[in-house]
């Protein structure tokens, strides 16, 4: 009897620093032949695209469920539906808006998710993209000066800080209700168990402790600047169908300008987290 050929993973490289796609077709990712390589190119790359994939609801929960721990979303469904259109999503489309600026999720959790996977159901008539960052990548590429000068840092994270992003002069009942939510003091310097290390960056985070506010804001501004700049980046721009998931432990994420008025529809689910906050 002759062995079958085991399934390999099929994967190409979008950019040197962040992205890959996987090509592998529906039922190989389906009965998870490849979701032991597609977790560890996941950790290596950062964010994996598997286009027009055209998964369902229940296909894209089945295959998250190859890959670690589904996490259901907070309202028991089990895919939640990103867009701004009240009639699909009536609770969320302002929180929603805070998506638009670099952030990396569950800031305030004692364990942030471990990834996201997006599937695409409805383009923006223009815009829309969803553009990544590897914060792995860009703090191993930071001068031996400046990783010693931020190693040790701690930053305050807030969901109400992320509210001036978008409403410069927010009602004081509005931002008494974002600020009810709280606030996490979270190392600048994320030391994985891995033994890799990453930046916590993003619209959430407004303070670092134990320096000027003049300073803090140059530490934050100039680390974020650094870590989106296109040497680490990467724009998706969607097709109907594509799927994209990314790590959440070492990579920002925002969805790009586009008409908010579109109907735009990704659906989403999440691996549950794996690894606190060190």
């Amino acid at each position: 009897m002759t062995a079958s050929n085991p399934t390999r993973l099929a994967r190409e490289q979008i950019t040197p620093n962040i992205g890959s796609r996987v090509l592998n077709p529906k039922q190989e990712l389906l009965r998870g032949a490849v979701a032991r390589e597609i977790r560890e190119l996941l950790e290596q790359r950062g964010v994996l695209v598997f286009p027009e994939i055209h998964f369902t609801e229940e296909e894209q929960i089945a295959f998250t469920e190859t890959l670690g721990t589904f996490q259901p979303e907070r309202q028991g469904t089990g895919v939640f539906k990103v867009t701004l259109d009240t009639k699909e999503n009536p609770h969320s489309a302002e929180y929603l808006k805070g998506s638009l600026y670099w952030h990396l999720d569950g800031t305030m959790n004692d364990v942030p998710i471990l990834a996201s996977l997006l599937v695409s159901k409805k383009l923006a008539s223009w815009g829309g993209n969803t553009g990544f960052c590897s914060t792995y990548a860009a703090y191993e590429s930071l001068p031996a000066e400046q990783k010693a000068e931020i190693e040790g840092l701690r930053v305050m994270h807030s969901v109400w800080a992320s509210v001036f992003y978008y409403e410069p002069e927010p009602a004081l009942a509005k931002l008494k209700g974002m600020q009810a939510i709280g606030e996490r003091e979270l190392p600048l310097v994320w030391k994985h168990r891995s033994g890799r290390k990453s930046l916590i960056l993003g619209c959430t985070a407004h303070r670092v402790l134990g320096v000027s506010a003049a300073k803090s804001a140059e530490l934050l501004v100039g680390l974020r600047e650094w870590a989106t700049s296109p040497q680490f980046s990467y724009s998706h721009q969607w097709k109907v169908g594509d799927l994209v998931m990314w790590d959440n432990t070492g990579t920002l994420h925002r969805a790009e300008q586009y008409d908010l008025a579109s109907g735009r529809m990704l659906h989403r689910t999440k691996l549950a987290g794996e690894e606190p906050f060190a």
